[in-house]
């Protein structure tokens, strides 16, 4: 082997050319038809062709002709339509920024957490704001349920300074994306004005995405116009102020948790960008202004090589888009952030959420993402805590420093299948913002109803999947752990305390601040022909004398206009299954045990295990215990010993040659003397059998093409583990 080694060393490249060629190039064509003799008469397309929620079939195989015509290989990273990376050096000269999201309920509790998580190589803070402050109402006026509610709540400059404490805003971009960034920016503005800091430095996105907003909450606070009208502000006063800040964040994950597809994800939010750069150039500003204001987030699924092409497909379809409107190739530059999925993530076996969040991460990081927030592996269950948050910030840090994945430019470029899975979801994306654009405008697309009818299609593709267990959630609908400790929600009991501070605040207020905010407020409400930047500026000097972010907010909304359509709801892929085991948990608690399940194994280990242990599996999904067992060598043995165990459910499993024979005698000898028993059989007999095992007692089958989900949710209402 060492001669043959070093023989190949002296070989020059073209010897070594010849040598390879010396050997019989097989076609395409030879290489199916030996697969399709290996499948022994198994359709190729059915056993080898994956059939995507995309509308996109993955072959099995990709070879170097798939991607010859595709008109972008020959571009460089940096360069139209920067589908490889919007930048020349990709991650290489300036890695992704690690921007965790924070959902601290105060702004102490916020601060604290901040200053920690920078200390500790996060780059980046991408605020999550509560419920309160996303609707424009301050905590001592909202409902006290909406207060520090998965958030941070912030009503005024008082709270702004504690959040921000000693945090160098002039280094450390700001994230906060979608309702509640216009009274943030506010707050923002207004907390470096009263600090004597410039705004020129601040970066990062504070962006409002209006119709995401529309589409996930189902209405918008005012209309369409004013909300247009508060975006075209925000960006004439960042283009002034602070350039380098964007104020338009386009998000995917209100499709995204809704079930939709890839495509429809970056289809959509394509639309809603199309639309914005519409209605602000309609209020005044250039193209080549508004473009690079965008930052495009998207969730990054667990689909790895189809994440991947996302992103870069989002690239060159964007790039298109603004060169439609005539933006410069530098406003052609799409800037993604990226956050895993909440849609993957579970409640059981929550420690499984780590990997999840390491593949999709690395799917995000690959695909070109800007900057990266990777859930914490306990988001489905509490607010995330100082272990489940360095676990995720590290997981990244990791990625970066350690498996150098920011030291690649396009590690996925050259692929044959991520170049035709990206060219794929870019043509098949293209087609669906067009059928957008011809409803005439994404606006128009959603009051009719359109993306939530199509979103709809795919998110019941995919519960009918999860429901017969095609689509696998380790943990939850295949391998739980029954015996696992579920972790505790310890409550947050300190956000209550917000309200009492925020009416502490007007109390405090000076009887000149009070007039002079009480001017200010008139002023935005009557609105006198000021321009959108010049009432940005009116509602920051607001802030200053003392308003609150509620009273602004009411400020701006004009009664009798809000607009609603309907909302795309969110879920998360295994939530059904979680159901299950919720109902089975409270009736542990109720009557002191577990609903129980009884396996009436036929014959020797070896006969029945496996059909056994399909059987515990399907069942255990559902918070079922198992009453297993090594066999039994007659059917009335094992009839009795069933109704001995006095589980409500009796599966049979052996062997089909058994079955015959069998299966009507434990069936009827369990239904004479227990009438009320649920027996089932593991196995799919053919249709005359099963009905004369139908006839003798059998109440149904389990099979791997059964509707897992269906089967048990009825079984746990008929008894009674469901209300």
């Amino acid at each position: 082997m060492e001669n043959v080694e070093k023989k190949r060393e002296q070989l020059t490249v073209e010897e070594e050319y010849e040598l390879f060629n010396a050997f019989p190039h097989p076609t395409y064509q030879e290489w199916r038809e030996l697969t399709e003799k290996s499948l022994k008469g198994a359709s190729f397309e059915g056993k080898l062709v994956t059939h995507t929620y995309e509308g996109i079939d993955l072959q099995p195989m990709y070879r170097m002709e798939d991607i010859q015509n595709l008109p972008y290989l020959s571009s460089l990273p940096g360069s139209s339509p920067y589908v490889r990376s919007a930048n020349l050096t990709g991650h290489v000269e300036k890695p992704w920024e690690v921007a965790q999201e924070l959902s601290a309920p105060t702004p102490q509790l916020f601060n604290e957490a901040a200053q920690q998580d920078i200390a500790r190589g996060q780059t980046a803070l991408t605020i999550v704001l509560d419920k309160a402050t996303r609707s424009g109402r301050d905590a001592d006026v909202a409902p006290q349920e909406d207060v520090g509610a998965a958030g941070l709540s912030l009503s005024s400059l008082s709270d702004m300074r504690a959040a921000m404490h000693g945090i160098d805003l002039q280094n450390i971009p700001l994230y906060v994306q979608g309702e509640g960034a216009f009274t943030f920016l506010l707050l923002t503005a207004a907390y470096l004005k009263a600090e004597t800091r410039p705004y020129q430095n601040l970066h990062g996105c504070v962006g409002e995405d209006p119709l995401g907003t529309l589409v996930a909450e189902g209405r918008l606070p005012g209309s369409a116009a004013d909300a247009y009208d508060r975006l075209a502000g925000m960006t004439a006063w960042a283009l002034e102020n602070a350039p380098d800040l964007h104020t338009i964040a386009v998000q995917g994950a209100p499709y995204h948790n809704g079930g939709a597809s890839a495509v429809q994800e970056i289809a959509y939010a394509l639309a809603s960008g199309a639309e914005y750069i519409r209605e602000l150039q309609a209020r005044g500003l250039a193209v080549d202004d508004i473009a690079p204001r965008f930052l495009f987030s998207f969730s990054i699924g667990s689909n790895l090589f189809m994440e991947i092409a996302k992103l870069r497909a989002a690239r060159s379809l964007w790039a298109t888009i603004v060169q439609a409107f005539g933006g410069a190739e530098e406003a052609q530059k799409m800037r993604i952030h990226a956050r895993t999925s909440a849609w993957t993530k579970t409640v059981h076996d929550p420690y499984v959420n780590m990997l999840r969040g390491t593949a999709e991460a690395f799917a995000g990081i690959v695909g070109g993402a800007d900057s990266l927030h990777v859930s914490p592996f306990d988001e489905a269950i509490r607010p995330s805590d100082e272990f489940s948050r360095r676990i995720a910030r590290n997981t990244q840090i990791i990625l970066q420093q350690e498996a150098n994945l920011s030291r690649v430019i396009d590690p996925a470029g050259g692929s044959w299948y991520v170049e035709t899975l990206t060219d794929s979801i870019a043509q098949n994306a293209w087609t669906l913002f067009q059928k957008v654009e011809e409803q005439g405008c994404m606006y128009q697309a959603l009051v009719k109803g359109f993306p939530q009818s199509e979103i709809a299609e795919v998110a019941a593709a995919r519960r009918k999947n999860i429901a017969r267990r095609k689509d696998k959630f380790v943990g939850t609908n295949m391998y739980p752990n029954l015996s696992e400790k579920p972790l505790v929600h310890n409550g947050d009991a300190q956000r209550f305390m917000q309200s009492q501070r925020i009416e502490n605040v007007r109390k405090e207020r000076q009887n000149a601040n009070q007039t002079m905010v009480k001017e200010a407020l008139a002023k935005i409400n009557r609105n006198e022909g000021q321009s959108p930047k010049s009432m940005v500026e009116v509602a920051i000097a607001a802030i200053e004398a003392g308003a609150t972010a509620g009273e602004v907010s009411a400020a701006f909304l004009k009664q009798g206009e809000a607009v609603r359509v309907m909302a795309i709801p969110a879920w998360r892929g295994a939530d059904m299954f979680e159901q299950l085991r919720s109902n089975a948990a409270r009736y542990r608690e109720e009557t002191g045990a577990a609903p129980a399940v009884f396996l009436a194994n036929l014959g020797s280990i070896p006969q029945h295990k496996a059909r056994a242990d399909f059987a515990s599996g399907f069942f255990e999904v559902g918070g079922f215990e198992i009453i297993k067992n090594n066999g039994f060598a007659t059917a009335k043995e094992a009839a009795d010993a069933a109704i001995s165990s006095g589980a409500p459910i009796v599966i049979i499993c052996g062997m089909d040659d058994m079955y015959p024979e069998a299966v009507p005698a434990i069936a009827s000898g369990i239904k004479q003397t227990v009438p009320d028993c649920t027996v089932l059989l593991a196995g799919l007999p053919a249709a005359e059998q099963g009905e004369a095992y139908r006839l003798a007692g059998v109440d149904d089958f389990i099979h791997v093409r059964a509707n897992c989900y269906e089967m048990l949710e009825n079984l746990q209402k008929v008894k009674g583990i469901a209300r």
